[in-house]
């Protein structure tokens, strides 16, 4: 059994802070260590359940938060390259389990809550349904038949794929105060939800199903500033509709992803 897991780094268990997860910050190191012991964990718990081909990519800002030497030997690590968050997925793999996600940029009491650029993004819809990273990767991986089987995260952030996924296992180990602050299990306890989500999702891997939008299909992005929107609009395959948002058909699930 196959299977493919995305990692971020603002749904860790423990995380609760911005610090955590900014490079150069002093904070940043334990925010690794952190990220470290969530991707050993669903790893183990992936083995234990009869996975033996896993794959790690690490998706927090291009990657690299990832200690290899920490890292269990059983699995694959790879960054992710612009345009393909996950590189080596294909229709081999059985399932894909998106580790510390966090909820779309506007989500009341989501924690670090963004939707790919928290600088720039402002709303992200495709077919005319506002998404975030949980609903954009869960397509890229629905080109390939695959399913997203498990989610790791705050409340919001698994809310929300539970809404948009339906049959998803779930593990919520922090709960968000607002935006910028987490409260959050103990290590132990947020573990032991993060390896029971995964064993359920694996030992019950055909029941989900993969997330496949119709095609051809209209992603719209909106800006937080009409310059933002400047750039892109010389291209022509990408419509205007208004200051801050551009628009632009896809005939394949690869291409959900912007720009």
């Amino acid at each position: 059994m196959k299977l493919y897991i995305l990692a971020d780094m603002e749904g860790i268990s423990g995380i609760q802070i911005w610090d955590q997860v900014k490079k150069n910050s002093p904070e940043y190191e334990e925010g690794r260590r952190l990220m470290m012991a969530d991707i050993n964990a669903a790893v183990e718990a992936a083995l234990e359940a009869g996975a033996n081909h896993i794959v790690v990519c690490d998706t927090h800002g291009a990657g690299l938060q990832i200690r290899l030497r920490e890292m269990n030997p059983a699995a694959l690590y790879e960054r992710p390259n612009r345009g393909r968050p996950m590189p080596s997925l294909d229709e081999s793999f059985d399932g894909v389990i998106l580790l510390g996600h966090h909820a779309m940029a506007g989500t009341l009491d989501g924690f670090l809550d963004h939707t790919m650029s928290s600088a720039s993004w402002f709303e992200y819809r495709l077919n005319g349904k506002p998404m975030g990273e949980i609903g954009i990767e869960a397509a890229w991986a629905g080109h390939y038949k695959v399913p997203v089987i498990a989610v790791t995260g705050d409340e919001a952030a698994c809310r929300e794929a539970t809404d948009l996924l339906g049959n998803v296992e779930c593990a919520v180990v922090k709960w968000g105060i607002g935006r910028n602050i987490a409260k959050c299990l103990s290590l132990q306890n947020a573990h032991e939800r993060v390896k029971s989500a995964v064993k359920k999702a694996v030992s019950s891997i055909g029941e989900y199903k993969p997330f496949c939008p119709s095609l051809p299909a209209t992603v719209t992005l909106t800006y937080y500033r009409s310059d933002m929107a400047d750039g892109m609009c010389s291209r022509a395959e990408i419509e205007r509709l208004d200051a801050r948002t551009i628009q632009k058909t896809v005939h394949s699930l690869l291409d959900v992803t912007w720009p």
